[in-house]
């Protein structure tokens, strides 16, 4: 099967779609699992598909430094290696233009890194960004961008921009997979004409997808706001919109409401690790001595394993005994919390109600 977008709906800007992958649908708006190694930490592929996750994310720059995407492809793919079968999306690796800007060098002709585990060099070109997600096999690849912080000065934007679409042109003239679609990356900051000039370059290679990137990188949370709906208008109607890294209960309806199919975060499992729950009722945190005699579940209402089968009493022991099945057991509460609420806003987008969704802030920090 080829990739394929279908609209279903609109109510104002929020958007009910479907994609079409070689390896299923995705419904729309989807919150994607992040899998950076090929693992979502702490949970297998079937409680994962037990919660209702439709996508996994892994990452291009941590895959290739180990195992290696090479042994991967050996072995039959990521979907093979991983033993998920559902759609898997790759980020590029531009995201560790970022994050690891210390141990960088970036010229226009690659970003060449310090690696994390042992300080060996990596060259990451448009060119092998693909080869390696061609390697993985993953349904949904993205070019590889330039993101600079939020803070950085409307120079260091305006020419990441321009690279950023100078790789992506090289990107797509790589890429081969008919199998495998290839998503553009939208830059530049919080200063939306910045964006457009972006958005424009990109769309002139008419790429079946694309996503914003650039946000949550040290920008406020009202820039990011103030700029979000903007920029995704400038986006096409016709393909799915993709919100990189932003994952907090309350920015994800914003962000849907504004216009945007696709979200994935590692905020769900990151606090699954530290003993902090998402529900509908606001955050939980079970290290709290007041939990120690709850009977109850995490949420009342929720049908996941683990409120069905344990209370915040065990979880609390679990947590405080340094015992793994705590993460494990709050990571598929928090994920399914997050599959839940992707479920309801698609519901309400169905019947034109997506006006009246309101939640709790999520209030626990991306930690």
């Amino acid at each position: 099967m080829t990739f394929r977008f279908e609209l279903l709906q609109t109510d104002g800007r929020a958007r009910r779609g479907r994609i079409h992958t070689p390896h299923g649908v995705i419904e729309t708006p989807a919150f994607m699992a992040v899998g950076t190694q090929a693992t979502v930490k702490a949970l297998t592929p079937d409680q994962l598909e037990a919660i209702g996750t439709q996508v996994v994310l892994g990452n291009t720059y941590h895959l290739t430094l180990r195992p290696g995407d090479e042994l991967i492809a050996e072995l039959g793919g990521l979907h093979r290696f991983m033993n998920w079968r559902r759609p898997i999306l790759t980020d590029s690796g531009g995201y560790q233009i970022f994050s690891l800007a210390a141990n960088l060098k970036i010229d226009n002709r690659a970003a060449v890194f310090r690696s994390h585990l042992d300080g060996s060099l990596l060259e990451l070109t448009p060119e092998k960004a693909v080869r390696i997600q061609e390697n993985l096999g993953a349904d949904i690849a993205m070019c590889l961008d330039e993101c600079p912080p939020g803070n950085a000065d409307a120079a260091s934007h305006a020419e990441a921009v321009r690279r950023t679409i100078h790789w992506a042109e090289r990107c797509k003239a790589a890429h081969r997979r008919a199998d495998q679609a290839l998503f553009g990356i939208v830059q530049g900051g919080t200063d939306v004409e910045l964006r457009g000039r972006c958005a424009e370059g990109l769309i002139a290679l008419d790429f079946p997808g694309y996503a914003l990137g650039g946000f949550s990188v040290g920008e406020t949370a009202q820039q990011t706001l103030d700029a979000l709906a903007p920029s995704a208008s400038l986006l096409p109607e016709d393909k799915p919109r993709y919100l990189m890294g932003v994952g907090k209960p309350e920015d994800i309806v914003y962000a849907v409401g504004s216009g945007i199919d696709l979200f994935d975060c590692v905020l769900p499992t990151r606090n699954g690790r530290n003993a902090n729950a998402f529900t509908k009722f606001g955050p939980v945190r079970l290290r709290n001595a007041s939990h120690k005699r709850d009977s109850g579940p995490v949420e009342s209402g929720c049908d996941c394993p683990t409120c069905r089968q344990f209370s915040r009493a065990y979880l609390h022991h679990l947590f405080l005994a340094n015992e793994m099945l705590g993460p494990t057991l709050l990571s598929l509460h928090n994920l399914a919390y997050y599959n839940r609420l992707m479920e309801e806003l698609r519901q309400a987008i169905t019947l034109g109600r997506f006006g009246e969704v309101s939640i709790l802030p999520g209030g626990l920090e991306n930690q």
